[in-house]
């Protein structure tokens, strides 16, 4: 473990990105590259559980923790990548306080959830460690739940107190979507959105969490409070570090042809 959950709770500021290739080199890659957290994408990612495995063992050895968003709040799909040694799950399109204890619940073991028990798996050593996984796993599993609907920022504050959640995290595209200014992070009802997630976290003693696509808006979101903060994915990386590439040796060859 990273100790995210922690380091979030003292008010440190987390860096993160996306993983959206499914490759375990990507994520060895990415995980060495100095961020502290990386997120496992297998709502809209091309990678599958197995290759969530693969990729959970390439970050084993690297600074960042790994955090993977599940494609559902099923207690099935949160608990089979906890059991492969996840250290937070992020659950996307939280509609109100029902659905985040649902999410909550499959978090955490009996007293404070239903996940089910298996010793036989990797987070706890193959059974060598259970009983401390056990122990402690109230305490560092971090769970994360997606702020981009329009109905949960009725519920902010309801969703921001519950044992459990730790984080309320803004995914820009589809809150934006849902508000009907897709893609227009300057509009004011989208910064409404935020300072009011961000004020009902922090009412509770939570942190907020964004996904933004320009670096020099981090100044942005930090200012706001937001401590939990992403930017790029290892598709991007490899996109642009080809398209850069292949455009500089097109002009080289238009100048020496």
């Amino acid at each position: 473990m990273k100790n995210l959950k922690k380091r979030l709770k003292q008010g440190e500021t987390l860096n993160g990105c996306w993983l959206n290739l499914g490759s375990s080199l990507t994520a060895e890659i990415v995980g060495q590259s100095g961020f502290d957290w990386v997120l496992i994408d297998l709502e809209h990612g091309a990678g599958s559980e197995k290759d969530v495995l693969y990729q959970l063992q390439a970050l084993e050895h690297t600074g960042a923790g790994a955090i993977v968003r599940v494609e559902s709040s099923e207690s099935q799909r949160i608990h089979r990548v906890l059991d492969m040694g996840a250290e937070g799950i992020m659950c996307p399109k939280i509609l109100n306080p029902e659905g985040a204890r649902k999410v909550v619940s499959g978090l955490h073991y009996p007293p404070h959830g239903s996940r089910g028990v298996a010793k036989m798996v990797r987070a706890t050593g193959f059974a060598q460690n259970f009983q401390r996984y056990y122990e402690e796993a109230h305490d560092t599993i971090l769970g994360v739940v997606q702020i981009e609907t329009v109905e949960v920022l009725n519920h902010l504050d309801e969703v921001a107190g519950i044992d459990g959640v730790d984080v309320l995290f803004i995914g820009p595209a589809d809150l934006s979507m849902e508000l009907g200014i897709f893609g227009q992070f300057d509009h004011p009802r989208f910064k409404e959105a935020l300072r009011e997630t961000v004020n009902a976290a922090q009412k509770a003693g939570k942190a907020t969490g964004i996904l933004f696509f320009n670096p020099d808006d981090y100044q942005r979101y930090h200012d706001l409070g937001i401590r939990l903060l992403a930017c790029g994915a290892d598709g991007t990386f490899v996109a642009d570090g080809a398209r850069n590439l292949a455009a500089k040796l097109n002009a080289f060859r238009n100048v020496y042809k």
